[in-house]
């Protein structure tokens, strides 16, 4: 056992040796490494489509010397972060051991020992990837920082880009925010909140829920008294102070436009011609779609048509056709309660609105506007003597032949499913896979009524190929990315694919009137027609709603506006929810296009209007009273003598 000891304790030295020479060498040769210029090496600037800044973070003119902080807020940071802070050389290494040994025994990843100079080096990148590469460059500029900066420097620096949630990034932009004042005005009450948000803003941020700020604002305290900053005294009564929160930015009072930012970010870190670290930039200056009005009236309109409601959620899109460009964005009511992204990150199920890419599809294989399917109740049966019974709305059901006009202006379930069934289940996925759709859709029944879950931005470029002519565009938010010196790192292409029959989209968008056209009223309504009285220009729209998802997207040649609402924990919509998309939509819409030209798409020179009863599709007798003109390529127009596709065989 001696021996053993003995030999325990040589290959422990040996060990420690060997370490002590490699972090002396690590040490070395960063200390002959190149001295890295930080404070200007983290500019990110925002500009609009006007090339208007909007936003500015990670250093910026809100930089603030380490002398221009209040101390509580520098004692507070540094006894909750790394209360070594001052003593180590950028790695707390008995922490780290502490830190792996408790993460081992519980099973659990929560322990974190994280200096402050190891986070600022995260605060140098764009994004925080976690793979050993990314560690490994962080480690060598944690050391590169650590040996040719003072502490208070390092100190200066983190405080200066740290994130403090909604978008504030830096001490002095987050002091504004939240209290309407700079940070060398900070009380120890409003220091200590704010020193436990970045952890993990959208838990603690004190505008999210108070409870848990307050919680964690206690620990921070209790952390100063444990180190001698403040006595218990003091801890007490900055705990029971009462504080009061602006919650305003200085610039855009704008509650969504961090949604927008937020996507530029994600945007931005999936661009590979962009390096990942700001010091291999010097900062970066990123030109964005961003239509200040555009983004103000959606957020307008959401939030008048949703004040009577506080539990749903919504999410826009307003896309210029032409390019692709996003110019507004709104991923949920207000940003400073939930920074989840329902525009970016979410998918729902989209209804009806998937119809278009369906019925388009049904044009190229020969349908047209008179196409007819029987409207009654069908249930449809498939090998193993599999069953399926969809449902129109309410049950409401012409039990007669309509038309393809007929069935998109009342969405008609039935003729969706008889359609899909008739082209082949592979249609229509393949129709939305060439429209750009990449989420998964499986080739069932079903399909044809929108039962599957698309994400929004890629729903919305789908539409937009029909709103502009046939032509896919590539959805995006960034138009160039330059560095501090106006060196351009990335512009979009605009290249645009055709992708579809213009002569066929031309007919799609004319069908996707009659959703608001009186013309069609019948034995039912079309979907939109509440909307009707205020629209002042011509457009194509779709609603589409299943259980727990309203979906309302429309456009004319030069906009497209998507709608979304629902519950972020799937609740079933009620009955009077299914009205805020189209309200919302038709405002929005509206309001953006107040001040322009109304505008409509030029009819192709092989397409014929023929004045038709509008429900059949067959054309008009003497003295009929239903009657509008629907589009037909030539050669194609009804004669009248046209079969119903269902009247002989029944599914």
């Amino acid at each position: 056992m001696r021996k053993f000891l003995k030999k325990l304790f040589s290959f422990g030295f040996f060990v420690t040796i060997i370490g002590a020479a490699t972090a002396f060498s690590f040490y070395a040769y960063s200390k002959i490494s190149p001295k890295l210029e930080l404070k200007s090496a983290n500019n990110i600037s925002l500009f609009d489509k006007s090339e208007e800044l909007f936003f500015r973070g990670n250093g910026s003119g809100e930089w603030v010397g380490l002398n221009e902080i209040a101390p509580v807020l520098i004692d507070a940071t540094v006894s909750l972060e790394d209360k070594k802070f001052y003593g180590h050389y950028g790695f707390d290494i008995p922490r780290i051991f502490k830190a792996l040994y408790k993460n081992v025994t519980t099973g659990t990843k929560k322990e974190g020992a994280s200096t402050i100079s190891q986070q600022y080096a995260k605060n140098l990148y764009l994004d925080f990837d976690k793979s050993w590469g990314r560690k490994w460059d962080e480690m060598w500029l944690t050391l590169n920082i650590e040996t040719h900066y003072e502490k208070e420097d390092i100190l200066e620096g983190y405080l200066n880009t740290i994130n403090y949630g909604h978008g504030m990034y830096g001490i002095e932009s987050a002091s504004n925010f939240y209290f309407g004042k700079k940070s060398s005005e900070l009380t120890l009450a409003e220091a200590s909140i704010l020193v436990g948000i970045p952890k993990s803003p959208s838990y603690y941020s004190p505008l999210i829920n108070f409870d848990l700020a307050k919680e964690r604002q206690g620990l921070v305290l209790y952390s100063m008294v444990n180190n001698n900053y403040i006595t218990e005294m003091e801890m007490v009564d900055a705990y029971n102070e009462e504080l009061m929160f602006t919650g305003k930015k200085s610039n855009i009072n704008l509650s969504t436009i961090m949604y927008y930012q937020d996507a530029v970010m994600r945007e931005l870190a999936s661009i590979k011609s962009i390096p990942i670290s700001f010091l291999d930039t010097g900062g970066l200056r990123i030109y964005t779609n961003l239509d200040i009005e555009a983004q103000t009236l959606l957020e307008e309109k959401m939030t008048n048509n949703l004040k009577n409601n506080s539990n749903i959620q919504t999410s826009g899109i307003i896309m210029n056709p032409k390019t692709g460009g996003i110019m507004a964005l709104i991923g949920g009511r207000d940003y400073s309660t939930s920074q989840y992204n329902r525009a970016v990150q979410s998918v729902r199920q989209v209804g009806s609105a998937i119809k278009p890419l369906l019925y388009y599809a049904a044009l190229e294989n020969g349908f047209t506007s008179s196409t007819s399917f029987t409207s009654e109740a069908t249930t449809f049966t498939f090998s193993n003597n599999k069953t399926y019974s969809p449902r129109n709305a309410s049950e409401v059901y012409g039990n007669k032949p309509i038309s393809l006009a007929a069935a998109i202006a009342y969405s008609d379930n039935i003729y969706a499913v008889k359609t899909h069934i008739f082209l082949g289940e592979d249609a229509l996925v393949n129709m939305a896979n060439r429209l750009g759709i990449v989420s998964p859709l499986p080739p069932i029944p079903s399909l044809a009524l929108g039962t599957s879950e698309l994400n929004m931005i890629e729903f919305t470029s789908a539409y937009a190929a029909f709103a502009n002519e046939g032509y896919k565009v590539n959805p995006h938010f960034i138009t160039r990315v330059e560095d501090v010196n106006g060196n351009v790192l990335y512009e979009v292409d605009d290249t645009k694919e055709i992708i579809l029959n213009s002569s066929l989209v031309f007919i799609l968008n004319d069908l996707l009137t009659s959703t608001y056209d009186s013309n069609f009223i019948d034995y039912s309504y079309p979907t939109i027609l509440n909307e009707a009285s205020k629209l002042s220009k011509k457009y194509a729209v779709k609603s589409g709603s299943t259980a727990t998802d309203s979906w309302t997207i429309g456009y004319n040649p030069d906009v497209v506006v998507s709608v979304w609402c629902g519950y972020d924990d799937n609740s079933d919509i009620l009955l009077k929810d299914y009205v805020y998309t189209k309200d919302i939509w038709a405002e929005t819409i509206e309001a953006y296009l107040k001040e322009k030209e109304a505008s409509w798409y030029t009819m192709p020179a092989n397409v014929v209007g023929v004045l038709v009863n509008p429900i059949s599709g067959k054309p008009v007798k003497d003295k009929e009273e239903k009657k509008k003109i629907m589009y037909y390529l030539r050669g194609t127009e009804p004669t009248g003598e046209e079969a119903v596709f269902d009247e002989k065989d029944k599914y």
